[in-house]
């Protein structure tokens, strides 16, 4: 028995274009329904959802056979944090607000295990398949894909450092939390954020690094799509819930 391949990480290496889907709906089986949409990942969110390491593992485990592959964001750019979902069976994360290269590299070590970084060592985790991927101490580190979220001013101007940082297989901007960066709170649409946001990606496309976005309307994933975003997330899925249960309770009482 071997360590399973990163798909994901493999396919953008590739120079693959992926769409995929935000979930914070927080629920296995809506999860398990999802990955078998047609998209090509989809990302639990925990840092802006109520779920805990505990909650993402029946995830992951209901949506493993579906055509979408499953990335993690974890709360925040903390070791132990990282080191859970690594161990769970999360091989692709989001670490959110990442704003310098040193904390990009901290990312980084965090998801090695020594001598490329401090991640601990466990046996029988799912992650190793519960001990019986005996090569899974050797191939992890190359499985792992690791993504970091640029969402400030601040961090946009180490955009290319950050790029830089040895490890890092991809940034992904935040439009919302940007737009709030740069005076636009909640209007990423504002001509200054979009501005930013088509910058990035032709900064990150010139040196060959993976760009991924989350987009809310169809509108905006195309156009980030067409921009240059490798990796974009359409939709998410409390959004699409709501507009199909608004829009319907509207026609029901509509004569």
């Amino acid at each position: 028995m071997h360590t399973l391949e990163n798909r994901f990480k493999k396919r953008l290496q590739a120079g693959e274009t992926l769409v995929g889907l935000w979930s914070s709906l927080c629920s296995p089986l809506a999860a398990e329904a999802l990955a078998d949409s047609g998209f090509d990942w989809m990302l639990v969110d925990t840092e802006h959802s109520p779920i805990d390491v505990a909650g993402v593992m029946p995830i992951l485990q209901a949506a493993s056979h579906g055509t979408a592959d499953l990335a993690v964001r974890p709360a925040w750019n903390d070791k132990v944090l990282i080191k859970r979902f690594l161990d769970i069976g999360a091989q692709t994360l989001l670490i959110p607000f990442v704003e310098t290269p040193i904390e990009a590299k901290a990312a980084v070590e965090a998801t090695r295990y020594p001598g490329e970084g401090i991640r601990g060592v466990a046996g029988s985790t799912r992650a190793s398949r519960f001990g019986r991927a005996k090569d899974y101490l050797r191939q992890a580190n190359d499985e792992i894909c690791l993504l970091v979220q640029i969402e400030t001013g601040q961090a946009l101007s180490w955009l290319t450092d950050i790029a830089a940082v040895e490890g890092v297989d991809g940034i992904f901007i935040g439009p919302s939390d940007l737009a709030a960066s740069l005076g636009h709170l909640g209007n990423p649409g504002h001509p200054d954020v979009q501005k930013a946001l088509k910058s990035a990606v032709e900064t990150l496309n010139a040196i060959g690094k993976p760009a991924g976005i989350l987009a809310t309307t169809i509108e905006d994933a195309k156009r980030y799509r067409d921009w240059g975003y490798n990796f974009v997330a359409a939709g998410v899925d409390m959004g699409l819930l709501l507009k199909a249960a608004d829009t319907l309770a509207v026609d029901m009482k509509t004569e």
